[in-house]
C-alpha cells in the first residue's frame, strides 16, 4: 500500500523517527615498530661576545675553546732562516780567510828560461825547504844551532805529482844528490839554489828528471816552526829515543806532540841517524804528511781560531812561484791529503850510492836507470807501477 500523505510529512519533518545511533569512533592502527621521532630541541641563543682580553665562555654544544683560538705561528721558519744565515756566514768564512791569506803570500821568480820539457799529464810541484832563519828569534836560532846567516841553501827538496787518475806520489830528492847543474858543471843539488835561486833549482830538477815543474812552493825554518805551532804541534811516534846535539833535540821514545822547534830539529837531524840523509828524507815525508793531515782535519777547519791562525801562518811562511795559481795550490793540498792517508805513495829517488866520493865531497848518487824509468812513468801520467821503487 502506498504511504499516506501524513506518513510522507512525518518522514519529511522527522516525526516519530528513532534517534540515530552515534557513529562509532574508528581506532587508527598502531604504526609499525621503529625509532621514535623526536623533535629537535631548540638551540640556545649564543651569548653576547666577551669583552676584549677575556677568554670566551663556553656554552652547551659549543666547539672546544682551543679550536676557536687563533693558532700560534710555529718558529720553524725562523729556525730555518737562522740556520741558512749561519751556513752562508760559514761558507764566507771558509772561503774568505784563505782568500785573504792568499793575497798575502810572497811570490818568487821560479820559471826557468830556455828549453824546458813539454806539457805533461797531471801536475808536478816542487817543494823546497830553505835554511832561511826568517821568523826565528835569536834564542830560537841558538837553540836550533842554525846560526844567524841569511841562508841561501835548500835543506829539503821534494816532488809532488798529482796524476790525472790514480795515486799521487811524494818523492824525496836528497839534498846531497850529485847532479849536473845547468851551466855550472856537476855539484850537490842544494848548490843550485845557492848559485841561482829557485829558477836554477827548477831547471836542475827538470833537466835531471825530464819532468816539467808546474808549481813551486818554498818554506824556511821560521815558517815551518810557525805552521807547526799554529796547529798545536804534531804528533810523532818515535821507535827509539833521539838525542842529537847538532839538531839540539833530546826526544824520548814513544808517541808525543812535537812543538815547532822540536819538529824542526827532528826533520833536520842527520848525524844521529845511521842512515844519514836517507833517514832524514823519510822523516821529512812523515812530518809533511802529518802536517797535511792535521791541517785538513775538521778540528782545524771548524775551529775558527785555529783556522785563522793556520791560514795566516801559512801565508807568512811560504813563497810560491810567480806563475803558480790558487787552483794549483788546491790540487797540491788535495794530493798531499791523499799521500797522508792510504791513497798516495811516498818514496825516495832510486839511489846507487849514498856516500860516494865526489869533487863536492861525500854525496849521493842516483841509480840512473831506475830513476829514468820512474820519472818516465810519471811523465806519462802513470803511477800504477811506482810501488817497486818504494823502500
Amino acid at each position: 500500500m502506498p504511504p499516506s500523505r501524513d506518513e510522507d510529512l512525518d518522514w519529511l519533518y522527522g516525526r516519530d523517527r528513532r534517534p540515530a545511533e552515534p557513529e562509532r569512533t574508528q581506532v587508527m592502527p598502531a604504526p609499525a615498530a621503529g625509532p621514535a621521532y623526536a623533535a629537535p630541541a631548540a638551540r640556545p641563543a649564543a651569548p653576547p661576545p666577551p669583552p676584549p682580553g677575556n677568554p670566551p665562555p663556553s656554552w652547551p654544544g659549543a666547539p672546544p675553546a682551543s679550536s676557536r683560538r687563533p693558532k700560534r705561528r710555529r718558529p720553524v721558519r725562523t729556525t730555518f732562516r737562522v740556520l741558512a744565515v749561519l751556513l752562508v756566514l760559514m761558507i764566507i768564512w771558509l772561503i774568505g780567510v784563505p782568500a785573504y791569506a792568499w793575497s798575502q803570500v810572497e811570490r818568487v821568480d821560479a820559471t826557468p828560461a830556455g828549453q824546458r820539457p813539454g806539457n805533461q799529464p797531471g801536475q808536478t810541484f816542487l817543494l823546497v825547504g830553505s835554511d832561511s832563519r826568517a821568523g826565528l828569534s835569536k834564542a830560537e836560532q841558538k837553540r836550533l844551532g842554525t846560526g844567524d846567516s841569511a841562508g841561501q841553501r835548500t835543506d829539503t827538496i821534494m816532488i809532488v805529482y798529482s796524476p790525472p787518475g790514480g795515486r799521487p806520489v811524494l818523492i824525496s830528492i836528497p839534498r846531497d844528490s850529485y847532479l849536473p847543474i845547468p851551466e855550472n858543471g856537476s855539484n850537490k843539488i842544494n848548490a843550485a839554489y845557492a848559485l841561482g835561486g829557485p829558477e836554477l833549482l827548477v831547471a836542475t830538477i827538470e833537466q835531471n828528471t825530464g819532468l816539467r815543474v808546474d808549481g813551486y812552493l818554498e818554506i824556511g825554518f821560521g815558517g815551518f816552526v810557525n805552521i807547526i805551532d799554529s796547529l798545536g804541534g804534531i804528533q810523532m811516534c818515535l821507535p827509539k829515543a833521539i838525542k842529537d846535539a847538532d839538531a839540539h833535540i833530546n826526544l824520548p821514545k814513544g808517541c808525543q806532540i812535537l812543538s815547532g822547534i822540536d819538529a824542526l830539529g827532528y826533520v833536520r837531524m842527520r848525524k844521529a841517524d845511521p842512515r844519514g840523509d836517507l833517514g832524514r828524507v823519510e822523516r821529512q815525508r812523515e812530518m809533511l804528511a802529518a802536517i797535511a793531515d792535521k791541517a785538513a782535519s775538521p778540528a782545524s777547519v771548524l775551529n775558527p781560531v785555529r783556522y785563522w791562525t793556520l791560514s795566516n801562518a801559512s801565508a807568512g811562511a811560504v813563497k810560491i812561484g810567480d806563475d803558480t795559481s790558487l787552483r794549483q795550490m788546491i790540487t797540491l793540498a788535495l794530493a798531499m791529503r791523499k799521500v797522508a792517508g792510504s791513497n798516495g805513495l811516498t818514496l825516495t829517488v832510486p839511489i846507487s850510492d849514498s856516500g860516494a866520493s865526489t869533487p863536492a865531497g861525500s854525496a849521493v848518487l842516483w841509480d840512473t836507470k831506475k830513476a829514468e824509468d820512474m820519472f818516465s812513468d810519471i811523465a806519462r801520467g802513470d803511477t800504477s807501477e811506482l810501488d817497486k821503487y818504494a823502500k
